[in-house]
Formats: structure tokens, C-alpha cells, sequence
């Protein structure tokens, strides 16, 4: 006969009224673990009863877990979220992994109260024992069903960097190191962005050597030692994925060499057959302001003047000669070559970094006839620049606040950096010898406030390069409004657009069994 309400209550106070006699009543224990047998309201009140006296009965301890275990798969969810919110009072010595396991299992509900109510549950018991609680949740990590799987790492992702510092002490964080490089063996493109935005928030990996070890990572998953298929978007998307894990980094003791080298041997080589893993992403474009944003925190290079000669070589496809009627000042109308404002700004400046470590480059390394082509080139580039420079500035003259917030001048504000930025760096060039001392902030990335500030000393190269080192990594799923700046059609170019960049899906193929398809994952209760 199934145990009533009334039963219950009885028994609920025979245990709480025995109080240091409480091992001899057994009996009445049993009839409240029997109540996970009754109607709606004996299971609401067994939920909360179950767990009260849980401690006491020590002999009984799996039975107890397994009556709550059935009340948090109940039909009935109100029932379910009481035996959640309760099931951090079993959370004590060898039970806590467990109940951990059972929580972290429990996240794969599609009820966001339920939901809610899981995450609360782990929060509690990641307070009563850190490491414990990361037990559970890394086996389900590497073991578990793909819905908990997923759920666990943005779990870590988005509740770790509340927890005080008291709960996430040293040796917790070096668990979670440890555990994380077991999970990053075999990851989709998601879960490895989701996994470096749980190491990159670790407090004992905020120092060069901590970060030199995340760097590290990225490295073993972007295969640098691997030749890059270009027509394989999915090898693309890795490699754009780990490059921008890795760029918040980079520093002046933290070196982009590996990253930097691996581009100009087998990227920029293959530049126009890149397959963009997004449709609407202009691929070349994304590659080249990755290289540029990279550039300024290379180290030294094996092969400097073999990668200088690529960036020169790439740089030259992209900076036109004039039209043989040009010396003339005919218009040659369409015929004008168009100039890629926003694709030069990236090699130039990349160009421009590197050449800081071999000055002498134009000089003894390219001889006179390819210099002189070269210096045309950057005439005529310039040229170009100063008209447009020009109408630019008058089309922006006096707006200011909301004027200057409309799609079309936001684009011209964008358009003028960028324009800006190539005339900075082709005067350096035009010195005699080459200069290098000149510094910029890339278009794309916010101004520095030591620039911004009128009479203060700019940055130097170090701190400004490819704008500020940003210390966080990038949220998930990311959607940078990327500018591509050609100028307006007309004499000096053809169209502005707008594209931006998701990560979309995971990094299928590749290490063991494919970023994205992690073999076949056991289903149902493993508790």
C-alpha cells in the first residue's frame, strides 16, 4: 500500500523529535524513501524530507540517492526542481562527485526553470568542494552524452569566472589545466573557443608563462607543422579559429613567430584559392587583417628575408602601376586601375613590422629596377590617396554626434582611417633610406586613449601595432561587423560592403576522430 501524506508527516516527526536517537529509527526513515512511491504531493514532500535526514542513515545512503534520483526524473516538473534544489544536501565526502555527475547529467533538461535550477545546484556544491564538483563534470566532459557534453563546457565557460577566489584556488585551476588539455584532444571549433575562454580566465595562467602555455595549445591544434589545403574550408576555418584564440596573447614576451611564419610560408602564397568557410566572408581580406594584427609582436625569424619577400611580393599584386596615359593626365576612365584601400593597409603595415628587423631590406635585398617599380607604385597609390583623403574630409567637415552614427558615414569615418594609415606608412617608405619609426593604429581596431589624449606621448610600436593586446577572448558565437573598404566606384575604386564573421559549426576532419564528430556516446541514466 502506497504510503499516504499523513504517513509521512508522522514520520517526519518521529525523526525529528528522536534527535540524538535517531539511528533507531530506521523504520521511519524507510516510510519517507517509500514516498517516491506515492501521488504528486508525497513525492513533494519526500523530496524534502529524503535529504533532511539523509546523514544519519549512513547504511541507507544509496537508497536515499536513488529515491531522489527517481524524483528528479519525475513527469511531473515541479516535482523534478524540488528534487534538484535538495540534491545538494547529498553533496557530502564520496557522494559529492557523484551527486556532481548526476547535476551535471541533469543540464541536458529542456526547461529553462529545471535549467536554472541545475546550474544553482552545482553553484552550491562547486562551494563546498571545487574539485570535487569538477569531477563530475569533466566525466561527462569526456564521457558523456553530447547534449550534456556541450552543456558542461559552457557551464565551466560562463559560471567559473564568478566564483571567488577562495573556491578557485591554485590547485583547482591546475585541475581544471590538466583536465581541459584531456578534453582538448578531441574537440568541435565551438567547444575549443568555449575551452580557451576557461583557461584564458584562470588567474595562475595570467603570467608570459601562463600564457606562453595557452599559446602553445592553440599551436597544437592549428597544425602549424602541417602543409594548409586552401581549398578546404574546413582547414581554413581552423586555422582562422586558433589564429584568433591566439591573437589576445600575443605580447612583447609572448611572440606570434610561429603564426606569423606559418602565413607567409603557406597562406599568403595561396592567398586567391583560400575557400572562405562563410559565404558572405571575404576571405583574403579576414587573413591579411589577422597577419597584420599579428605582426607587431613577432619575434625573431629563421627565414625574415624569404617572408619579407612574400609580404613585398603579395604586396606588389595589390598596389597597381599607373595607366600608361596617367603622366599625361588623361582620364582613362573604367580602364583606372581600382585600388584596394583596405587590402594594402593590412600588408603595408605587416610589411612595415617586419621590415623594423631587417631595415635594410629594400635597400640590399631588392634590386634597383624592382625598387624603382616599386616606388612608381607607391606614387601612384598615394596619388590616389590624397584625392581621396581630400573628399572624405569634406564629406565628414562639420558632423559630429548622430550625423556622424548613419551607415554611410560610419563607412567614410572607416574609409578615412584607413586612407590615413596607408599615407602614413608609404611616407616611411618614401624615405631615404626606408624609415620604420612611424605608428598606426589599424582601422578596424578602437583608438588608444594615449593617442586620443591631445599632448600626450603616443604609444610606442610595441603597444600600439595591431591596437591594444586585448586580454579577453573572443565571445562565443562571435559576430565582428568587419568594414571591407574599396573607395566608391568612380575614378579611384568600386564598392564598399559589409560582411561579418560567425563561427559557424566545428572544425570537422583533422585531429583524431574529427573536430566535430567525437564518436558514438553512450545514452540514458549513468548515474
Amino acid at each position: 500500500m502506497a504510503v499516504t501524506v499523513e504517513e509521512l508527516y508522522r514520520n517526519y516527526g518521529i525523526l525529528a523529535d528522536a534527535k540524538d536517537n535517531l539511528s533507531q529509527h530506521k523504520d521511519a526513515y524507510q516510510v519517507i524513501l517509500d514516498g517516491v512511491k506515492g501521488g504528486p504531493k508525497e513525492k513533494r514532500l519526500a523530496a524534502q524530507f529524503i535529504p533532511k535526514f539523509f546523514s544519519n542513515f549512513p547504511e541507507l545512503a544509496d537508497a536515499a540517492i536513488n529515491a531522489q534520483l527517481d524524483l528528479c526524473e519525475d513527469e511531473d516538473v515541479s516535482i523534478r526542481r524540488q528534487a534538484i534544489k535538495e540534491l545538494p544536501r547529498f553533496a557530502a565526502g564520496e557522494n559529492l562527485p557523484r551527486v556532481a555527475d548526476i547535476l551535471t547529467q541533469l543540464l541536458q533538461t529542456d526547461d529553462s526553470a529545471e535549467f536554472n535550477q541545475v546550474n544553482i545546484s552545482l553553484i552550491s556544491i562547486f562551494k563546498i568542494d571545487a574539485k570535487g564538483t569538477l569531477g563530475g563534470l569533466f566525466t561527462q566532459i569526456l564521457q558523456g552524452e553530447d547534449i550534456v557534453r556541450e552543456r558542461a563546457i559552457k557551464f565551466l565557460s560562463t559560471k567559473m569566472k564568478t566564483l571567488p577566489e577562495d573556491v578557485m584556488t591554485k590547485e583547482v585551476e591546475d585541475f581544471i589545466f590538466v583536465e581541459t588539455k584531456k578534453v582538448l584532444e578531441d574537440v568541435t571549433g565551438e567547444e575549443f573557443v568555449l575551452l580557451m575562454r576557461i583557461l584564458s580566465g584562470l588567474k595562475s595562467l595570467q603570467t608570459v608563462s601562463g600564457r606562453q602555455q595557452l599559446v602553445e595549445l592553440v599551436v597544437e591544434q592549428a597544425f602549424l607543422e602541417q602543409e594548409l589545403n586552401p581549398a578546404d574550408a574546413d582547414n581554413v576555418d581552423r586555422l582562422l579559429q586558433c589564429t584568433r584564440q591566439a591573437l589576445p596573447l600575443f605580447s612583447k614576451n609572448v611572440h606570434s613567430t610561429r603564426f606569423v611564419t606559418y602565413f607567409c610560408d603557406h597562406v599568403l602564397p595561396n592567398l586567391s584559392m583560400m575557400t572562405s568557410p562563410v559565404a558572405e566572408l571575404d576571405i583574403q581580406l579576414e587573413v591579411l587583417k589577422l597577419l597584420a594584427e599579428m605582426s607587431p609582436f613577432c619575434g625573431d625569424m629563421e627565414k625574415l628575408e624569404a617572408n619579407l619577400t612574400m609580404l613585398f611580393e603579395k604586396l606588389l599584386e595589390f598596389m597597381p602601376l599607373p595607366p600608361e596615359n596617367a603622366e599625361n593626365g588623361e582620364n582613362a576612365g573604367n580602364e583606372e586601375p581600382k585600388l584596394q584601400f583596405s587590402y594594402v593597409e593590412c600588408l603595408l603595415f605587416s610589411f612595415h613590422q617586419l621590415g623594423k628587423k631587417l631595415p635594410d631590406f629594400l635597400i640590399d635585398k631588392i634590386d634597383a629596377e624592382r625598387l624603382k617599380d616599386f616606388k612608381i607604385r607607391l606614387q601612384y597609390f598615394a596619388r590616389g590617396l590624397q584625392v581621396y583623403i581630400r573628399q572624405l574630409r569634406v564629406a565628414l567637415q562639420g558632423k559630429t554626434g548622430d550625423a556622424l552614427k548613419t551607415d554611410e558615414n560610419k563607412i567614410k569615418v572607416v574609409a578615412l582611417k584607413i586612407t590615413n594609415n596607408i599615407n602614413v606608412l608609404i611616407k616611411d617608405l618614401f624615405h631615404n633610406p626606408p624609415s620604420y619609426k612611424s605608428t598606426i593604429t589599424l582601422s578596424w581596431k578602437p583608438v588608444q586613449k594615449a593617442e586620443a589624449a591631445a599632448g600626450q606621448k603616443r604609444p610606442s610600436g610595441e603597444e600600439v601595432g595591431a591596437g591594444a593586446v586585448v586580454k579577453k577572448l573572443p565571445t562565443l558565437p562571435r559576430r565582428d561587423a568587419r568594414q571591407i573598404y574599396n573607395p566608391p566606384s568612380g575614378k579611384y575604386s568600386a564598392t564598399i560592403g559589409n560582411f561579418s564573421y560567425e563561427q559557424r559549426g566545428g572544425f570537422r576532419g583533422g585531429r583524431g576522430r574529427g573536430w566535430g564528430g567525437r564518436g558514438n556516446r553512450s545514452r540514458g541514466r549513468i548515474y
